[in-house]
């Protein structure tokens, strides 16, 4: 027979239920802000007080795909009229879009940063999360001298702010031509990530007993066979949950991909601030860029989202 609940208990659990639905507000609110600006008019992207009940609209993220320039002289009536919707909700703002001399419609950076981002982040991701299981595996099933110091040492590397570094880095990739290139920032991000995914890697692979392995060994798979077809399916939850953190701080990352690069292998971050426009900074193509920068991560992290939750509880599993 069910316990019966107290009255205390009753308002306990609805005080957590509030508690956790503030918080969830404070840290929604951001979100909304950026999506909600990212649809703004620009005119009402910095009332105040803000402007909440607004008629949304595409013209921030038409801008951000555009180049585009100060509208001088207001286009005439026959120029606006045969002019592309989109082209025309760029007149509305006050600019123009720029062309080249054949007339063709010039793109903003946009696109091949966001491109970029994905480029690094994922190959990257991929790198450290494969190194950091293959070295997880290695300390948590066999008898490493030393293995408490190297360990250490793996950690000490996220202990020193990346920014510290980033001078010396610099001078670093100048020397072997690595600035500005998509295999300089993928090594970089590799190193940074490397000791994250080796620490958390180790976690979840000394929670798989050690007798599924010994089986497969008697069974006569050699310890690499043994290490793919039985170790890392037990360790798909560890894997992804690793996989979306490094993802997030490679996708993320700033500093290095303000100081590594200029134009050719420029991610996302450094680009959509430079996004100001004409006269005052356009607040709404800013946001249109980072909503759309937000996505791929909230995707990935949706998509994996049952294996973080088993993460969660995976270290209660006891053999």
């Amino acid at each position: 027979m069910a316990a019966v609940k107290t009255r205390s208990e009753v308002a306990l659990n609805r005080t957590a239920i509030v508690a956790v639905l503030v918080v969830t507000i404070i840290f929604l609110a951001p979100i909304y802000w950026i999506a909600s600006t990212a649809f703004k008019p620009r005119h009402l992207a910095t009332t105040i007080p803000p402007t909440v009940m607004f008629e949304p609209e595409i013209g921030p993220f038409v801008k951000l795909f555009l180049r585009r320039s100060q509208l001088r002289e207001q286009p005439t009536q026959e120029e606006y009229e045969a002019a592309p919707w989109w082209e025309r909700l760029v007149f509305d703002g006050g600019e123009k879009v720029v062309r080249d001399g054949r007339g063709e419609v010039q793109l903003s950076g946009y696109p091949d940063r966001f491109a970029n981002s994905l480029i690094v982040a994922v190959v990257s991701t991929v790198l450290a999360v494969g190194m950091g299981t293959l070295t997880a595996y290695g300390f948590s099933r066999f008898k490493v001298a030393g293995e408490q110091d190297w360990l250490f040492f793996i950690l000490s590397t996220r202990m020193l702010p990346p920014v510290v570094v980033a001078i010396p880095m610099f001078l670093m990739y100048r020397v072997f031509g690595l600035n500005d290139t998509h295999i300089g920032l993928i090594i970089l991000y590799t190193a940074f990530n490397l000791s994250f995914s080796v620490w958390l890697m180790k976690g979840f692979i000394d929670e798989i007993p050690k007798e599924y392995e010994e089986a497969a060994l008697v069974d006569g798979y050699t310890r690499m066979q043994a290490f793919f077809k039985v170790v890392l399916p037990e360790a798909v939850t560890g894997i992804a949950a690793t996989a979306v953190f490094c993802f997030i701080i490679a996708w993320n990352e700033y500093a290095f991909a303000l100081i590594m690069t200029n134009r050719k292998a420029q991610t996302a971050p450094p680009f959509i601030p430079s996004q100001v426009g004409s006269g005052l900074p356009d607040w709404t193509v800013i946001a249109a860029g980072t909503f759309l920068f937000l996505l791929p991560v909230a995707i990935f992290t949706f998509l994996l989202r049952n294996h973080l939750l088993r993460g969660m509880s995976f270290g209660a599993i006891r053999k």
